[in-house]
């Protein structure tokens, strides 16, 4: 009876064994899974970056070739490095740039500066101008910069 009772008692054992081996593979299957869609999704933002990195130097290079307006090239910019949380090291680099957005980034656009009186929005242009004539040789500057930047990310 006590040998029977052994052999079961190893029977079960093996079988537990077994069992925790199986669920070990599993997790570990489930943590390579984790890890590859967590590079898989890191792989994706550091595109994502790039892709707004080369938009940011196409606009600046549109402002220099005269395809895009200096305001709203500055904005375009401004707004992407922005969205990259890089305004405030990039604000360093590029001082017209974000000293022009400064001036322009309240400046309603589309229906809200249409629904604005005529002379708010000659009031809103002056500044605008006035900016952009300050600044002009600083934000080609600037533009040219960017378009040789090479962005460490």
């Amino acid at each position: 009876m006590s040998s029977l009772v052994i052999a079961l008692a190893v029977i079960v054992i093996v079988l537990l064994a077994c069992y925790a081996g199986y669920l070990l593979l599993k997790v570990n299957k489930q943590q390579q899974r984790a890890s590859e869609a967590n590079q898989q999704r890191l792989n994706e933002a550091k595109a994502k970056k790039q892709q707004i990195l080369d938009d940011i130097k196409y606009i600046a290079a549109a402002m220099l070739e005269e395809r895009c307006e200096p305001s709203e090239g500055v904005m375009r910019i401004a707004k992407l490095f922005e969205a990259l949380s890089m305004s405030e090291q990039m604000a360093v680099e590029f001082p017209s740039i974000f000293e022009h957005y400064d001036c322009i980034k309240a400046h309603p656009i589309k229906d809200e500066r249409k629904a604005l009186a005529k002379q708010q929005r000659m009031k809103l242009d002056l500044a605008r101008m006035k900016s952009e004539a300050k600044l002009e040789q600083g934000l080609q500057d600037d533009a040219k910069k960017i378009t040789e930047f090479h962005f460490i990310h």
